[in-house]
């Protein structure tokens, strides 16, 4: 099965800075990958289409150019080689995400360590665990061809979803006890 994507390339002033980076980010946060500066790959979709043709839009207002193409590879390994660069970016936004998952997970051990266990610090830590949850669906909707550290990512939301439980469990003991 061959894979098409959407190619865009273009080319804006540097200054002002800002709007340079603002198109970055925009990019970047509808997953695509850039092949070399001014130069990067989405998967084809209706959505992405859709996007990309407001972007070019944007770039025209900058005062510079674009030009949006429908690409495949041209064989087997140059495939591998786009989609191993999705996957890799994919797995360094996981490898931060797990980052974070190790952060919690110490904050939690840090709170039951000095036997802290309030409702205030179950609130920041649920707010916290919200912020897991829904950084990781903001990962998965851009892992389009199933990064390796995936499930690994799911799996430590999962540790942490029963991590707060317990934690949240021994609150409400320690409040009942309290009366």
């Amino acid at each position: 099965m061959t894979t098409s994507w959407l190619l865009l390339t273009y080319k804006v002033p540097p200054e002002p800075a800002r709007k340079r980076v603002a198109l970055w980010r925009r990019l970047k946060g509808m997953g695509a990958v850039y092949l070399q500066s001014g130069v990067c790959l989405l998967p084809k979709t209706d959505d992405h289409l859709r996007r990309l043709k407001m972007l070019e839009n944007d770039v025209a207002e900058m005062n510079g150019e674009s030009v949006l193409l429908q690409t495949v590879g041209l064989d087997r390994s140059q495939e591998d080689k786009v989609l191993s660069r999705f996957k890799a970016d994919r797995d360094e936004e996981y490898k931060e995400f797990l980052d974070k998952c190790d952060d919690f997970e110490r904050e939690i051990a840090k709170e039951e360590a000095a036997n802290h266990y309030t409702y205030a610090e179950l609130e920041e830590n649920d707010v916290d665990l919200k912020k897991l949850q829904g950084w990781l669906e903001k990962i998965k909707k851009l892992d389009f061809y199933g990064a390796t550290l995936r499930a690994e990512a799911e799996s430590r939301l999962k540790t942490c979803e029963t991590i707060l439980d317990a934690y949240a469990q021994r609150v409400f003991e320690a409040h009942d006890e309290n009366k």
